[in-house]
């Protein structure tokens, strides 16, 4: 089955309550999408490039996809997926994203055209996963406010974001949780905001709140100060901004610098090596979280069909579509009281309006 034809188009997208985290604030996202096509079949991905993450701009993803990936792939067997992934691994090495785009179009296509879903062709572990929501930095009383508001709409786990102020931060999730009760898990994402001695400092002082986990306090390009966090705290810490590749899986695994880690399809430029990533930390002793940025519900699928496949996947922080304004794909997943269920349609599950 052969690739007739590759298109590439851009979508903005608003937020519709923007949210602030240690070192931007959000306000609307921009998605690059992909559609493959076949004789029989069509099959898309989406790129959600990230300034601070992947190093991609809207214009450097739409511009690989069109120069680099349409010629590699137009007329090429489908069913050599691997083949063209990996021809192409080097060429989009600094492009994560687009690599990602790619990934989910060939797959979506792979499993529509053996009529199965991916979540069941990856390992079909589970069929169905919860999905903690985020909150971003506000003043205290909104912070509570706003996780109220998630819980009435059935969530039962939260993610609080911080990183600017660690007194601040320790007060809000204190008073979340004593707003809250016990019944919802809280965690904790620092964005990278939080030196050593701060880090200690919060998890100290928030250590009524019960959180279920820290995420990524300090400086990515400092893992083993990761490390020496790890060591020094009593509360489960994930890399997330650390971890980009499997020689970075590799080296927290083999360090024993983390206990978590946070794989994003994005980031790490597909499902391809998010599985392998996963193998990594499986081996390592070290749980997955599967993430994501601000993404059309396209990215939000593969990242799911990641986290129904695999074992080692214990975490789910897939909330990246559920405020967007504009998602052409927007209604295609199942969320029923926080919980992601599994797509029961071929390939990703999605439909999407190019209209």
């Amino acid at each position: 089955m052969r690739i007739r034809r590759l298109e590439v188009w851009v979508v903005p997208m608003r937020v519709r309550e923007p949210y602030a985290i240690a070192y931007e604030i959000v306000e609307d996202a921009t998605n690059v999408f992909l559609r493959l096509e076949t004789d029989r079949f069509v099959g898309y991905g989406c790129a959600a490039p990230d300034a601070h993450v992947t190093g991609e701009t809207v214009e450097s993803v739409e511009r690989i996809l069109r120069e680099t990936v349409e010629p590699r792939v137009v007329g090429e067997n489908l069913f050599r997926w691997g083949l063209i992934l990996e021809d192409l691994r080097l060429r989009l090495r600094e492009h994560s994203s687009a690599r990602a785009a790619l990934d989910m179009a060939l797959l979506d296509l792979f499993g529509k055209s053996c009529g199965v879903p991916i979540w069941q062709l990856l390992g079909g572990y589970r069929d169905s996963i919860e999905t903690s929501v985020t909150v971003g930095i506000l003043p205290e009383a909104e912070t509570v406010h706003a996780a109220r508001k998630f819980v009435a709409r059935g969530f039962r786990c939260l993610k609080l974001k911080g990183g600017l102020d660690v007194d601040d931060d320790v007060s809000r999730v204190l008073r979340v949780r004593e707003a809250l009760g016990a019944g919802v898990e809280l965690r904790f994402d620092a964005n990278q905001g939080y030196t050593f001695d701060d880090t200690v400092r919060f998890v100290d002082g928030a250590r009524k709140a019960d959180l279920e986990l820290i995420e990524q306090p300090t400086a990515a390009s400092e893992t083993a100060l990761l490390g020496r966090v790890t060591t020094a705290v009593d509360l489960p810490v994930m890399a997330d901004e650390s971890l980009k590749t499997t020689l970075d899986a590799f080296r927290l695994a083999e360090g024993e610098l983390v206990d978590l880690v946070n794989v994003k399809v994005m980031k790490v430029g597909g499902l391809a090596v998010a599985l392998q990533i996963d193998a990594v930390a499986r081996i390592g002793g070290i749980q997955t979280m599967v993430g994501c940025f601000d993404e059309s519900e396209v990215g939000i699928a593969a990242g799911l069909a990641f986290a129904l496949a695999r074992p080692n996947v214990a975490y789910a922080d897939l909330d990246g579509h559920l405020d967007l304004i504009g998602d052409p794909a927007a209604g295609s997943l199942r969320l029923r009281d926080g919980v992601l269920l599994a797509p029961t349609a071929p390939g990703l599950g999605v439909a999407v309006d190019e209209a």
